[in-house]
């Protein structure tokens, strides 16, 4: 099948404009359902190259750089680097795809727009695959990531940095070093002679700021939105992950949507969508009709 374009769509903050890239899988005829992936908090859309080949067989699949990541534009007040932004974002962009409907994959962040965007009244959101997380975010992983978010750091070579990016990203599971450094290539930038991360380093003052008190509160939000939902959802988690806890993904599945659950042994957070299984887990539910 063909190799994605990158495109771009103006979208509007109280910061002014600013473009979002997207990239496009081309689907199997032009009126092909369209399926939006969206990816974790420090990552970029091509993270899904691997999945987006196997789901064009059936989608024209949409693979977007939320702002400040990929080839995305910053903003330049850090402190709309939050969901509701990466929302009306989704909003703009399903637009320029002129479609009343499509179906949603999201990674730990990208999860957490969907839902935000799913629970709205007439949503375009069809199905939902939400990836290791859930209304329930625990505050220690948080944590966790607000170690290595932002730092800023440089490598030489390419090898390099993808051996940093394994040491802060454990949880994503086994992976062959051809894998890794195929997953890894996009996440970096040529800055002179040397390589840095493709994100904007403020994404991090965010998570910085976030207090104990501010995740609780907003979790009860999130359940109200995970209630009000009422697309069919796949839920997926790593068996180890320490964002997603058991006992939150459990809940999921007895309320709102009840969501379909499958976890995956020997990962963390979050599942890559790479692994044989994990690729079938989400053609089952998406290919099901």
């Amino acid at each position: 099948m063909s190799a994605p374009t990158l495109n771009r769509v103006q979208c509007l903050s109280p910061a002014g404009l600013h473009h979002m890239a997207y990239w496009e899988w081309e689907g199997p005829k032009p009126d092909a359902p369209v399926l939006i992936c969206v990816h974790g908090l420090s990552r970029q859309g091509r993270d899904f190259d691997l999945l987006a080949r196997v789901l064009q067989t059936q989608y024209r699949v949409i693979c977007p750089d939320v702002v400040g990541r990929g080839n995305s534009d910053w903003l330049s007040n850090p402190k709309l680097y939050q969901i509701p932004t990466y929302v009306s974002d989704m909003v703009t962009l399903i637009a320029r795809l002129n479609v009343e409907q499509v179906d949603w994959i999201g990674t730990s962040m990208g999860g957490l727009i969907g839902l935000g965007l799913a629970a709205q009244r007439n949503s375009p959101v069809r199905r939902l695959v939400l990836n290791d997380v859930g209304p329930t975010i625990e505050f220690s992983s948080l944590q966790r990531i607000a170690q290595y978010l932002g730092k800023g750091p440089t490598f030489a070579t390419l090898e390099e940095g993808a051996d940093y990016l394994r040491r802060v990203s454990v949880g994503f599971g086994p992976h062959t070093r051809e894998a890794w450094l195929a997953l890894s290539t996009p996440m970096f930038r040529q800055a002179g002679e040397r390589l840095r991360l493709h994100y904007d380093p403020s994404i991090a003052v965010t998570l910085a700021d976030v207090t104990r008190e501010q995740v609780a509160a907003g979790e009860a939000g999130l359940w109200a939105a995970w209630d009000a939902l009422r697309a069919p959802t796949l839920l997926l988690r790593g068996a180890e992950s320490d964002l997603l806890s058991a006992s939150t993904a459990d809940a999921m599945t007895q309320r709102g949507p009840h969501a379909e659950l499958v976890e995956f042994a020997g990962v963390g957070h979050a599942p890559t969508l790479q692994a044989p299984e994990q690729v079938a887990a989400i053609s089952k539910f998406l290919f099901r009709g």
